[in-house]
């Protein structure tokens, strides 16, 4: 039983660790003190993991803001990823990405393919890698962006949004595909890309190989002069195949089929 002296020590304890914004260490501290009796830890080593419970869940916790706020369609990591169902994947420099080592260098991703090869699904948990890393992330549709850029000229805040843009450390613009820019949205999008340049990193998925962004573009002119900055440092992935919906539906009968459950015999015991 614990006397009133404990009582009090433990109140005046977690009132100081809530203060200090101790989370980890408020809740764990007192498993952590009979571990240490029990392996009869010096007071360093004990400090040392108080420390150490609290590093780890800030973060857990801010992996959780970053993810959280980057937007993600949907939450995939490389690994989810079924590279046997599409052989034109290179997994080994999908897997060389998700080190982020291009960010380090400022570099660009292009994802290139027809709908359905996983082009959102690699962004994504290359997204999430650098959430897990603790940068911040910007996850959105192609069309999304610009229309929100658009509004921005309107309510003439195009300057704050670009700063913000610009603060971001990953910007993936998923689907640019579906986007037919005017001149106005053209220059907006042009200045998006100009401000990272060799300054911070950017993943664009698009089912239009880059002979055909022209078509995105009010013409060949702006293509090229968009192009030469995304491409200077640039990692592309050109991935061909089939749907992974539409495979993985052809595949489903015989997955089912081996999932199914074998019938019990009814007849037995009776």
């Amino acid at each position: 039983m614990m006397t009133k002296a404990m009582t009090y020590d433990d109140n005046y304890i977690c009132e100081q660790l809530k203060l200090f914004k101790l989370v980890d260490i408020r809740e764990n501290y007192q498993r952590i003190i009979e571990e240490a009796i029990k392996e009869k830890l010096g007071y360093k080593d004990f400090i040392i993991r108080l420390i150490q419970v609290e590093e780890e869940g800030k973060k857990r916790r801010l992996t959780e803001r970053l993810t959280l706020k980057a937007g993600f369609d949907f939450i995939k990591t490389l690994d989810d990823i079924r590279y046997d169902f599409n052989e034109s994947i290179n997994y080994q420099k999908v897997k060389e990405l998700g080190t982020l080592s291009f960010m380090d260098r400022n570099e660009n991703i292009i994802i290139i393919g027809p709908p359905g090869v996983g082009k959102s699904m690699i962004a994504t948990g290359i997204g999430i890698n650098a959430c897990n890393a603790g940068k911040t992330v910007m996850f959105i549709n192609a069309k999304e962006l610009m229309d929100k850029l658009s509004e921005a000229v309107k309510k003439d805040t195009l300057k704050q949004m670009l700063k913000a843009l610009n603060k971001v450390q990953l910007l993936i613009i998923d689907e640019l595909s579906y986007v037919k820019m005017d001149k106005e949205k053209e220059s907006i999008f042009f200045q998006v890309i100009r401000q990272r340049y060799e300054k911070s990193s950017l993943i664009i998925t698009t089912n239009l190989p880059l002979s055909r962004w022209d078509e995105i573009f009010t013409g060949q002119l702006a293509a090229t002069a968009i192009l030469d900055r995304l491409v200077h440092h640039c990692h592309i992935l050109s991935i061909t195949g089939d749907s992974f919906r539409v495979k993985g539906e052809k595949y489903l009968p015989e997955i089912k089929q081996e999932e199914k459950p074998k019938k019990q015999n009814t007849k037995e015991g009776k």
